[in-house]
């Protein structure tokens, strides 16, 4: 009786073997897609310095232009450098935002190994408003301009 369970047992774990590797094998075959290595520096446009803690933000988009769930959010070194191995190829949309300035969009095709990008973020811009006097604009005196102004002299029509 010895023989036959000593042959079952063999069996088994010649079974067991196999089985982890082709749970190996698979698992190797779903990491063969492409990936890069994303390299970012964000600097402030008007002096060119580097912003500190900006947040770097990483989308998907898919081929109707769709932002995917999820994404993945770096933050920038005292330098304004950050960066992330490992991004698959595709379309990637980023943006980043720093605390002072002008959030920044924009879709890259990730398409290279390795791939750089310089972001270099706005200050603010003042709004519009009609309600406010514009650079440029001449005042209008409301009382000289646009009241016609009374001719005792004139015939009433």
């Amino acid at each position: 009786m010895k023989p036959v369970k000593m042959k079952t047992q063999t069996f088994a774990c010649l079974l067991l073997i196999f089985a982890l590797l082709a749970v190996a094998a698979a698992q190797r075959d779903q990491n063969t897609e492409p990936t890069a290595i994303l390299t970012f520096i964000v600097t402030k446009e008007d002096n060119g310095k580097p912003v500190r803690s900006a947040a770097v933000i990483m989308h998907p988009v898919n081929t109707h232009g769709k932002q995917s769930r999820g994404g993945l959010e770096l933050k920038t070194d005292a330098d304004g450098k950050t960066s992330f191995d490992g991004i698959p190829y595709g379309k990637l949309r980023v943006q980043v935002l720093a605390s002072g300035f002008q959030t920044f969009g924009e879709d890259y095709d990730v398409n290279q190994a390795r791939m750089d990008f310089t972001v270099k973020l706005k200050r603010p811009q003042g709004q519009y408003s009609i309600y406010q006097d514009q650079p440029g604009e001449k005042k209008d005196d409301k009382k000289d301009d646009q009241t016609p102004s009374a001719d005792p002299t004139a015939k009433p029509q």
